[in-house]
């Protein structure tokens, strides 16, 4: 049976992927890892094939450098719970309120000047990029804490710590990761039409943006309010299908 946050962890990583500070420069990273140029990925005419597959190949150990990252951060974050586990109260109202804040900074009320940094990679000679590199290319950008990762990713490691034990936090971590990073990897598997979309969604950038901080302002009151579990209940009831009741 799938539970309520592991399919809100996975969808979180979906919507992470599609806001204004990832989609942008996916097209920058499948150009950097699979050694060419973007303005040459743009262009009419097939890719070769040993550009597809250098792409693919680069896209996965990238997507398992940056599910590393959230494992241990989900691993770290249970470890930290349970050493505070007679303050738990305190814990969850502060981790609401962390929540909320973001929630405002990405409904563009309150701006938050470090949730504006972003990380980027000093490309060099592309060429020479290989699995290894991908991997440890996925680490930098995991621990690069983009702004819309930091969102949603705190909100996911609030509740992976709530978690009755160590694998379940860990998996909601992992979970959150392979999420975000599946479209990674079809982006590089299907490279020219994914360049078309990102071009054409560009104009919903900023609806994808207002929809994260509804979601996390939604999610912080439910934590304080110890709301989850029950919200989590009644979707059995409703969707047992879906959960596979």
């Amino acid at each position: 049976m799938l539970d309520v946050s592991i399919w809100g962890a996975f969808i979180g990583g979906l919507i992470v992927f599609f806001s204004p500070c990832v989609l942008p420069i996916v097209p920058f990273y499948i150009s950097y890892m699979a050694g060419a140029g973007l303005a040459g990925l743009k262009e009419d005419g097939v890719i070769p094939v040993d550009i597809r597959r250098k792409a693919l190949i680069s896209s996965l150990f990238f997507s398992l450098g940056i599910i590393t990252v959230f494992v241990l951060l989900g691993a770290a974050a249970f470890s930290i719970s349970q050493a505070f586990r007679s303050f738990q109260d305190e814990f969850r109202w502060v981790a609401g309120a962390v929540i909320f804040l973001m929630g405002l900074h990405f409904l563009g009320i309150l701006r938050i000047g470090f949730l504006h940094r972003q990380f980027q990679v000093n490309a060099g000679d592309t060429s020479k990029m290989d699995a290894v590199g991908s991997y440890l290319v996925g680490l930098a950008f995991a621990a690069g804490w983009t702004p819309c990762v930091g969102g949603v990713l705190t909100a996911v490691i609030m509740t992976a710590s709530l978690e009755s034990t160590a694998f379940e936090g860990i998996f909601l971590l992992f979970v959150f990761g392979v999420g975000l990073t599946i479209p990674f990897v079809l982006a590089a598997l299907f490279i020219k039409p994914f360049l078309k979309f990102a071009v054409n969604f560009r104009p919903y950038l900023s609806y994808v943006e207002k929809l994260m901080g509804l979601i996390l302002i939604f999610f912080s009151i439910l934590l304080v309010t110890g709301s989850i579990s029950r919200i989590a209940n009644w979707m059995l009831v409703v969707f047992p299908e879906l959960f596979g009741v």
